[in-house]
């Protein structure tokens, strides 16, 4: 493609993370709510995993459109900050719900905006960063969003404090508010954006027709990666999603769910960190390879009756720093995989695997808690990991 990166330095990069930062707070001060309001209406695990499914229905039908925009539009951190505004926009929906089919119909909002937000800013990273510095910049972007992940349940953690029953219809709509407010502000790192060199393409790339999505699955090492971050994603939406029921089952209040949630955060954030240190020592495969297959081991260790919340917090500890190598990653790997002018789609193919997962994996597992419980739907996303190990190996 004729564009390159646009200078050396990387500040246009660290104005995409500040907006990731606020987006990913607010997603993960969102996700936790839904579960916790669909307990409030009423609901039970078959209804939790239903409405988590609905977050990825919409994306999955537009994801991979998305990408092949991406690669052809000139600019493109605008959809970023359209993301920020959609997402700020379920919030509040989600807000004002109060009954399921209204929660669904917020939560596919919700996802709408993150895809926004997702396709554009992997597309910005693809499109501007050298290729010697794709796993230092993917894992940069995913640190940011680990950043998110930690604060966001802390902040709804501490905003639910011990709300039960009744009280946690109410709470829960601060909590959302108070999540709108600070997607909404995320459109403000993006603005420098707006100075960055749009894309120019000859006119043999402009009449070039788009790579068919079949000839992408076909190069090598694309499907592994493809379902390898399948996986490491739904295990994280499920661990997000069930947990709260398996800490009440077990005596532990909301704002220990936050605290447990932002240490899974908090580890996957400084794996990231030092990624590009242990990407020197090893191979992306060694790295996915241990990642997938340790972290199904955590997620059985969590379904264990007998932890109280110390050993959920070494478990999560542990976990979640192996759960945060996957993405940047897959990442990384899927874009060097993609040709020319098709990494836009090549990455946006990538979300619509994740997508397709987290609409079939959340309501598969909704079944098999649904019939054994709670801890059934984490043994059912760790046997998926184990399969994508395999995979990767």
């Amino acid at each position: 493609m004729a564009d390159a990166a646009p200078t050396g330095h990387t500040r246009w990069l660290w104005g995409l993370l500040g907006s990731v930062v606020l987006t990913h707070t607010a997603l993960n001060l969102v996700r936790p709510l839904i579960s916790y309001r669909t307990i409030a209406v009423g609901g039970d695990a078959v209804e939790i995993g239903l409405v988590t499914a609905a977050y990825a229905l919409l994306p999955l039908v537009v994801a991979v459109s998305l990408g092949r925009f991406t690669d052809r539009a000139p600019r493109i951190a605008w959809l970023a900050g359209l993301g920020s505004v959609v997402l700020a926009a379920g919030s509040l929906l989600l807000a004002a719900s109060g009954g399921l089919v209204g929660l669904a119909l917020a939560s596919t909002v919700v996802g709408v905006g993150h895809l926004l937000c997702m396709v554009a800013a992997q597309a910005l990273i693809a499109r501007y960063s050298r290729l010697e510095h794709l796993d230092r910049d993917f894992g940069w972007f995913t640190a940011a969003a680990s950043l998110g992940q930690l604060a966001g349940p802390l902040v709804s953690g501490a905003l639910l404090a011990d709300a039960s029953g009744a009280e946690l219809l109410s709470a829960t709509s601060t909590a959302l508010l108070l999540a709108g407010a600070v997607a909404a502000l995320g459109v403000l790192p993006l603005i420098p954006l707006a100075r960055l060199r749009p894309l120019r393409r000859t006119a043999e790339e402009r009449a070039a027709p788009p790579v068919p999505t079949r000839d992408l699955l076909r190069r090598p090492g694309m499907p592994s990666a493809l379902f390898t971050s399948l996986a490491l994603l739904t295990a994280v939406d499920i661990l997000t999603a069930y947990l709260p029921l398996i800490a009440e089952s077990r005596g532990l209040s909301p704002m220990l769910v936050g605290v447990l949630l932002s240490l899974r955060a908090g580890a996957s954030l400084l794996s990231r960190l030092t990624l590009p240190w242990m990407r020197r020592r090893w191979s992306r495969r060694v790295l996915v390879t241990t990642s997938t297959s340790v972290a199904a081991a955590a997620l059985v260790l969590v379904a264990l009756p007998a932890g109280g919340f110390a050993t959920l917090a070494a478990v999560l500890l542990v976990g979640g720093f192996l759960l945060g190598l996957g993405q940047p990653l897959t990442m990384a790997q899927v874009t060097t995989l993609a040709p020319d002018g098709a990494r836009g789609a090549a990455l946006a193919l990538r979300i619509w695997g994740n997508r397709l997962g987290q609409v079939a994996v959340p309501a598969a597992a909704a079944g098999v808690a649904g019939a054994v419980g709670a801890p059934g739907a984490l043994l059912f996303s760790a046997a998926i990991l184990l399969a994508a190990a395999v995979t990767a190996a």
